[in-house]
């Protein structure tokens, strides 16, 4: 269970990590389903994002809407800032009420793309990520993995059925920087195997959820430890 100090929240907080065109947005969608059909309330959010605050940065930090890309300390302190206000003005609040917070990237995104990619050292992150997140952490993280190849042909695709929409600052980002990004997210999840897990998306859709619910089932939904999952 979640806790905030000596306050424990009721409800349960997952996060969806992973590389770019790994089907994070379909699986949250198809897990709340699933869990709104067991009676369960739940709240869709996204990283950065998800107040009003946060998805005026997610302005600045993928679509350069301030005019000027982030230089990399700025694009650090910009995730951080709004995680900050996400935490304390949605997620708490929602977890307190009981609800399931299912969000779109969280700490682990600024460990893989900030550390590994972009070069900070990872145990200052982690501090900074701490005081912004008032050491709130996820009680279990779905990694949707998949080769970034299959990945990049997948955003390919979705901006060929989009043109309007684009590619946002990272998915414009070259194959090494995405190949670190990936190197990243598999290293954390061997570093965290009790909260982190991984789940290979090169497969029918069909088949990724059955896994996913599989394993919310047995980490949270069974009155289980997520010791293992």
């Amino acid at each position: 269970m979640t806790q905030n100090g000596n306050t424990r929240l009721q409800g349960k907080f997952i996060t969806f990590e992973g590389p770019e065109g790994g089907g994070k947005s379909t699986h949250i969608r198809l897990l709340e389903t699933f869990l709104r059909a067991r009676g369960l309330d739940v709240t869709v959010t996204r990283e950065p994002g998800g107040t009003p605050t946060g998805e005026t940065i997610r302005a600045l930090l993928q679509h350069d809407q301030a005019g000027e890309s982030p230089v990399p300390r700025t694009e650090v302190l910009l995730f951080l800032a709004s995680r900050a206000q996400h935490v304390d003005r949605l997620i708490r609040p929602a977890l307190a009420r009981g609800e399931w917070v299912l969000c779109d990237r969280f700490e682990v995104s600024t460990f893989a793309y900030q550390g590994y990619a972009r070069g900070f050292d990872l145990d200052m992150l982690r501090r900074l990520n701490t005081f912004a997140t008032g050491g709130l952490t996820p009680d279990l993280t779905l990694l949707l993995d998949v080769p970034p190849g299959v990945g990049g042909a997948r955003l390919r695709d979705r901006h060929a059925r989009n043109a309007a929409a684009g590619l946002d600052r990272f998915e414009r980002e070259a194959k090494p920087f995405h190949e670190q990004v990936r190197r990243g997210f598999l290293d954390l999840a061997r570093l965290a195997p009790d909260r982190i897990a991984v789940v290979n998306t090169d497969e029918e859709t069909d088949r990724v959820a059955e896994r996913i619910r599989e394993t919310v089932t047995r980490c949270l939904l069974a009155g289980e430890s997520p010791d293992g999952c």
